[in-house]
């Protein structure tokens, strides 16, 4: 293309397809017009417009260049040839030779052998993809990402054209599984947060449709954009204020964040040069955001990713604003159980709603580190995630039933599951009641062997849990959750405040702080990231912190000065070897030579102790018990380097069993060889929150486990059931079978014995 796009040359563009969609004719006619301006404007020898038919396949529906008798004739898959993969992708295609590309599909009836370079894009629409615009050239042409955003532009302009029923019959659209709208289904997500809630649907749908896409004064409509953007900025204050909430706490912390976005000048900058080349105020944010969740979704880096519904929200609020539409969701008349369904939802948008009426919360997409799910775990509210499909098969109004144990959803239950569900909820709040009548008393077993309980935490907020849980202390502080909230690294002063609160609000209570365990799928905002073939063994943990001495000394500074005069108790993560271990204390042993030099107070014991995560560290514990205070196994990461079994694969889920000869006989050495040196010894994965699980852990010899606060209560109720001496004896069976899994015959020992699990 050997055009010069310019702001006014874009503009001229635009006013011309906007006057062209308004004139007379059928759209079919006013699309066959388009077409050829496309062309001739951007100087190309073929302009072509597919649009997406039910079955997910793309027409040829108008074509300037190609051999006509090919439209509404030529037809493609998505995912099918290039224009296929432009649709799957929803990503903009730039290429010299098309016909080199191993995914193009020649098909002869267009007559496209004689052109080789191409740039496609996707017609887009509420963030779904509509249909394909793509130019060709004969000549081996390089184009520019001024020429493609130019043809970004120009699709968004022509969705509306797409989108409006007269080219496809809107019916023709509707999904095969919206047929059975209306029926009862079972939908399969992913736990974000724990809790059922029954209750009837609210679609949270804030999004603004943009009626009018090209602006005749791009001034007056950057005016437009200033004056939305300083009432976005006193709205988001304005939930500061109402909030309800202190500076130190993690929600806090995710608003100012969030309120950082608002504030980034490069956001406002692409909005205004969108405005410049013709789009209105509305179109501009639109595009913008487009743009972005493109970007963000294809990247690898999982922070980005999620950063996706935060602009979201913001694009949205700011439409609002510019439309007048300034509805707060709290104004809303929503029923007394709402459960709001939504493809994605940001951190502010959820903390506008009532609380008192929302029960809980279904997201199409979603991820357990997404600011939304940590607000959700704050407020106590069962949501789940990673519903394919969710939007198109439920409407506002439906019963529905959020099943955030097992990570399911329930659209339009039958009057007996909804009943089998109240069921459950009921017998929770019996079993909760139960544990509240325990939660004062200690954790023995009939035959007299006590029991350490702890509980997980990550947030300052779950530390208030400790003392409803009953929790003997916390014996895992995952650091690491503060710093992947903020937009900054915090410096010495604010980690020392952080550390000081928890220790504060634990009132006495022993707190294990793991430092931080980054990289991996754990990545810092504000830190360079490198794409690793196998992040779970990658670079990450002490591995990085080693690497940059600076993050752990800071680290342990501000917990040598919060601590001071008070217990602390520290551990490593991810050691591999003593070796790695001895680097860590000996930086550890330099921060308390540098606190007591500078006459600070020290804290009084230090613990200095390590996580077991990593199978090699094993074959050296004789070595590593002389030098560590505590030890405390990391499930997790142990049983799937154990097994070479990723677990976030979920082919691979059901595969590998906690409960198997191997993973217990490993279990009874580690604590076979503690107990002998004297060294104290915690479990503080996921199985140690499971009653069966926990209670083998417990006949193999451990007896100190840590895990989430609410599975204190099950797990004390079924140590004060348990006799020890004869699981331990069962198990000493069990561990010499070559069996997959002892997990049955676990579970009938425990109904023989009237032990809850």
């Amino acid at each position: 293309m050997q055009t010069a796009l310019g702001p006014g040359a874009t503009r001229r563009l635009l006013k011309r397809l906007r006057d062209m969609m308004a004139a007379a004719g059928s759209a079919q006619q006013r699309l066959d017009r388009i077409v050829k301006i496309i062309a001739a404007d951007l100087i190309a020898e073929v302009c072509s417009v597919y649009v997406m038919r039910a079955g997910q396949v793309l027409e040829l529906f108008a074509t300037e260049g190609l051999n006509q008798d090919a439209v509404h004739k030529t037809r493609l898959r998505v995912g099918e040839g290039i224009v296929g993969e432009i649709a799957q992708s929803a990503r903009t295609l730039a290429l010299s030779d098309a016909q080199s590309h191993p995914n193009f599909a020649y098909r002869p009836e267009t007559g496209e052998d004689i052109y080789h370079s191409m740039l496609g894009v996707p017609i887009l629409r509420a963030g779904r993809t509509l249909g394909v615009l793509a130019l060709q050239n004969r000549t081996f042409r390089e184009y520019t990402e001024e020429e493609a955003e130019t043809l970004q532009t120009v699709a968004m302009v022509l969705a509306e054209l797409v989108a409006g029923g007269e080219l496809v019959n809107p019916e023709e659209m509707l999904r095969i599984e919206d047929v059975g709208l209306g029926s009862t289904e079972r939908l399969d997500g992913l736990k974000l947060n724990d809790g059922i809630a029954i209750g009837t649907v609210v679609l949270h749908q804030p999004r603004i449709s943009v009626r009018q896409m090209v602006a005749d004064d791009p001034q007056a409509e950057l005016k437009r954009l200033r004056d939305a953007m300083s009432g976005m900025r006193v709205d988001i204050d304005r939930i500061f204020e109402t909030s309800g909430l202190s500076e130190g706490d993690e929600r806090w912390q995710i608003l100012e964040t969030y309120r950082m976005f608002a504030e980034d000048r490069g956001w406002l900058q692409r909005i205004s040069e969108r405005i410049e080349t013709g789009l209105t105020a509305e179109a501009a944010v639109q595009k913008v955001q487009e743009d972005n969740r493109a970007r963000l979704s294809q990247t690898t880096d999982p922070y980005l990713r999620e950063r996706v519904d935060d602009f979201d929200d913001l694009a949205n609020r700011l439409l609002r604003h510019l439309s007048g539409d300034r509805t707060a969701a709290d104004a809303a008349d929503l029923p007394d159980d709402t459960v709001l369904v939504a493809r994605n939802i940001g951190p502010a948008e959820l903390l506008e709603y009532d609380r008192r009426k929302l029960k809980g919360v279904v997201l199409e997409e979603g991820s357990p580190t997404a600011h939304v799910s940590i607000i959700a775990h704050a407020l106590d509210i069962p949501m789940v995630g990673r519903v394919p499909g969710l939007l198109g098969r439920v409407e506002s109004g439906d019963a529905i039933v959020v099943d955030g144990i097992s990570g399911q959803t329930i659209l339009r239950p039958r009057d007996d599951v909804r009943e089998t569900f109240a069921q459950a909820i009921r017998q929770r709040d019996a079993l909760r009641a139960g544990y509240e009548a325990i939660r004062k008393l200690p954790a023995v077993t009939r035959d007299g062997t006590p029991v350490s309980l702890n509980m997980n935490a990550g947030l300052v907020i779950d530390v208030d849990h400790l003392a409803d849980s009953g929790a003997d202390g916390i014996g895992l502080y995952r650091t690491e959750i503060p710093f992947m909230i903020r937009s900054s690294m915090p410096d010495v002063v604010e980690q020392t405040d952080l550390y000081r609160r928890i220790l504060d609000r634990a009132d006495g209570r022993p707190v294990v702080f793991r430092t931080l365990d980054i990289g991996g799928d754990k990545l810092l905002p504000y830190m360079e990231h490198v794409a690793q073939e196998n992040p779970a063994m990658g670079f990450r943990a002490i591995r990085l912190t080693l690497d940059r001495p600076a993050i752990l000394r800071e680290q342990v500074r501000g917990l040598l000065r919060a601590a001071g005069g008070r217990r602390l108790d520290l551990m490593f993560p991810m050691i591999s070897e003593v070796a790695e271990f001895d680097a860590a204390r000996e930086l550890v042993e330099i921060e308390i030579a540098r606190e007591r030099k500078r006459g600070r107070t020290l804290p009084e014991p230090i613990h200095i102790g390590t996580m077991l995560e990593v199978p090699s560290l094993y074959w050296q514990l004789p070595q590593l018990l002389k030098r560590v205070d505590f030890l405390s196994v990391g499930s997790n990461d142990l049983l799937q380097f154990l097994f070479a079994c990723d677990r976030g694969n979920p082919e691979l889920a059901d595969r590998y069993d906690a409960l198997s000869p191997p993973v217990l006989r490993f279990m009874r050495a580690i604590a076979s060889e503690c107990d002998a040196a004297g060294v104290a010894l915690t479990l503080c994965g996921d199985i140690a929150s499971r009653p069966l699980e926990a209670m083998a852990l417990i006949g193999v010899g451990f007896r100190r486990l840590s895990m989430p606060f609410p599975a204190i209560g099950p797990v004390k109720a079924m140590v004060r059931s348990l006799e020890l001496s004869p699981l331990a004896k069962y198990l000493d069976e069990l561990t010499k079978l070559a069996d997959h899994s002892v997990r049955k015959k676990l579970l009938s020992f425990a109904r023989d014995h009237n032990i809850p699990v």
